[in-house]
Formats: structure tokens, C-alpha cells, sequence
């Protein structure tokens, strides 16, 4: 599509359209009608012309003084925006604490206003649009001093002290069993403060406070067993691998404590007792001396064909060597 050039008309042809009225005053000029019909609802504009006695070299000199202006505010506007951005410094993470800063911040955004809009104001000024509207409410109502004496300008706000009492209580370890509702109910009975459980966890995750805990068991060990010496103590357990057909594979292995080495291993098709007595005779055979088995309490390991390999005495202690069966020196240990 072509570009169209915008048509511009002389304003002395505006003014006599807009003084007489009539949008078909010129007819010759083909104006179009919504044309001059905009023309006379929006009246004759303020109209700029040189005066042809003489006053073009002081327009000029006033434009070029104008522009220098304009370039240096410029300039000094770039190094303030740089000297924030590499400071860090934002109203966000700062607290306006005067009452005269305050309404010096707010005279400032006002001046700023007649040129530029608000929201660009605030931007610049890293303030945010509810902290600024509510400076301009409290500037009103009530002082901008941050006290905790200053009266509520909304009704049902929390006051300063009630905020604080909240926080050290959320924080005692007096209160620490207590839930975050039974601690709002708690506070409500014995007259400190009436809120509701909600407001409770909003001020809990916007300050970031910490519930103090009471550890009730003991932290778990961060290294299991060590041995020694090689057939120490054997591990033995079964690893289900699952093919891309579908099916699966029952890997058995036992591997020794101290050396980390496979013992002996079986795969199977199906998880079967026998593959497990199977390994732990093939790795017994050339035990000299006792050593302990452990392995989970899965039913491949506690059944009638393993349990001959192990000591079957009841009374026997756990892990400890036995003394007779097939493979003597095996002895069951749980985890």
C-alpha cells in the first residue's frame, strides 16, 4: 500500500474556515469536510509566526540557549540514573522516617507531574504507587512522623505495638508447640491482640519470622557402617531392572562392606528365594571366618530356603556368628 502524504494547510485558511463557520467555505481547495469540521469544534490554536521586523536572530539565539538547557539537564539526568543503578539505592529497601522528607519527596512528584506523568515519576524514584498514595492520605489524616503513637486512618489496621507484640510472640519459644491459629486465639484471650489467624501468617511471611523448633529425636547418623578388613560384614539386596519390552530383571548380588566388591550376583526372571540362597552360598564358600549379612526384611530374604543358612536359635544375640547349618559362619542382620 502507498504511503499517503499528510496534506498542511496555511492557518490563515483555517481561520477563515473557523470565523465563518462554514466547512464548504473553500471549496476550490478540496478540503475535506471532517477536516474543517474538527477545524471549527477545536477553535483557532495559539499560531507561532516570525515577525518580519527584525526578531528572527534573537528566536534564534533563544532556541540555541534552549537547547543547551536541554543537553545539559539531559546530561545530568543520565548521571543520576547511572549513579543509582550502580549504588543499589531504592525507596523500596529505605525508610523514610522525617515527616519533612516525606513531603519533600511529594512536592518534588507534584512539580514533576505538569510534565511528565505519574507513573513515570514514581519509576524514576523507584517508589512504589501504594507507599506514594499512602503518603498523600497519612499527609491529611495523620502525621508523617513514622510513631508508634500515631492514630489508626483505617479502621481494623493493626498499630505499631500490636505488630510487635505479634512478633515476639510468634517468636518466643514460651509459644513454640502452640499452631499459628491457637496462638492468634491465645492472644485474642488474654487481651493482647484481635486478629484474625490470616493476618497472623501475612505478617509472618512479609517480615520473614522464624517459629523456633524443638528437635524431639536425634539427628541420623551421616555415615553407616564401616568395617575394617574384608568379610566384615556383607550387604545383600535386589535391584529390579526394567527392560524396554516391559519386562523385567531381578538382579541378586552381595557385596562386601570393606572392599565394595561383588561377591557373587544371579539374574532372574522372577523375584525367587532360591536366587538369594543361590548367591549366599556361592559367596560363603570361601569364608574362613564369621562374618554378618545385612539385608531388608523383603520376602526374598525371610523364607524357608534362607532361613537354614542362618541361625535359627531364638535366643541367639543379633550378629552374632553361628555355629552350625549349611553355611555356619552367615549370620542375618536386619535394617
Amino acid at each position: 500500500m502507498p504511503h499517503r502524504s499528510r496534506r498542511a494547510y496555511d492557518h490563515r485558511i483555517k481561520e477563515q474556515i473557523i470565523r465563518a463557520g462554514n466547512p464548504d467555505l473553500l471549496p476550490e481547495l478540496e478540503i475535506p469536510r471532517s477536516t474543517a469540521v474538527s477545524w471549527i469544534r477545536r477553535g483557532l490554536g495559539e499560531v507561532v509566526s516570525l515577525d518580519p521586523d527584525g526578531c528572527e536572530p534573537a528566536l534564534r539565539n533563544r532556541v540555541a540557549k534552549l537547547e543547551g538547557r536541554i543537553a545539559m539537564l539531559t546530561a545530568v539526568l543520565r548521571l543520576v540514573l547511572a549513579l543509582l543503578r550502580v549504588s543499589g539505592f531504592t525507596l523500596e529497601l529505605s525508610r523514610v522516617a522525617d515527616a519533612a522528607g516525606k513531603r519533600r519527596l511529594l512536592g518534588a512528584i507534584d512539580r514533576a507531574r505538569r510534565v511528565m506523568p505519574l507513573s513515570a515519576a514514581l519509576r524514576v524514584l523507584r517508589l512504589s504507587s501504594a507507599r506514594y498514595h499512602g503518603w498523600v492520605r497519612g499527609d491529611g489524616v495523620c502525621t508523617l512522623d513514622d510513631r508508634p503513637s500515631c492514630p489508626r486512618s483505617v479502621p481494623q489496621r493493626l498499630t505499631h505495638g500490636e505488630v510487635q507484640a505479634i512478633g515476639e510472640m510468634v517468636q518466643s519459644t514460651e509459644h513454640r508447640h502452640m499452631s499459628i491459629r491457637g496462638l492468634a486465639l491465645h492472644a485474642q484471650r488474654v487481651g493482647k491482640v484481635f486478629a484474625h489467624p490470616g493476618t497472623w501468617g501475612k505478617l509472618i511471611r512479609e517480615r520473614g519470622w522464624r517459629r523456633p523448633r524443638l528437635r524431639l529425636y536425634p539427628a541420623k547418623p551421616k555415615v553407616g557402617l564401616r568395617t575394617h578388613a574384608p568379610n566384615e560384614a556383607w550387604h545383600i539386596d535386589v535391584t529390579i531392572i526394567k527392560l524396554l519390552d516391559g519386562t523385567k530383571a531381578y538382579v541378586h548380588a552381595v557385596i562386601d562392606n570393606f572392599s565394595r566388591r561383588i561377591l557373587a550376583w544371579t539374574v532372574a526372571g522372577r523375584l525367587d528365594p532360591m536366587n538369594t540362597h543361590d548367591v549366599l552360598t556361592r559367596a560363603a564358600g570361601h569364608l574362613v571366618a564369621s562374618t554378618n549379612v545385612f539385608m531388608d526384611s523383603g520376602v526374598e530374604h525371610l523364607n524357608g530356603d534362607v532361613d537354614p543358612l542362618f541361625e535359627d536359635s531364638a535366643g541367639a544375640s543379633p550378629c552374632q556368628p553361628c555355629a552350625s547349618g549349611l553355611c555356619g559362619p552367615l549370620q542375618q542382620c536386619h535394617r
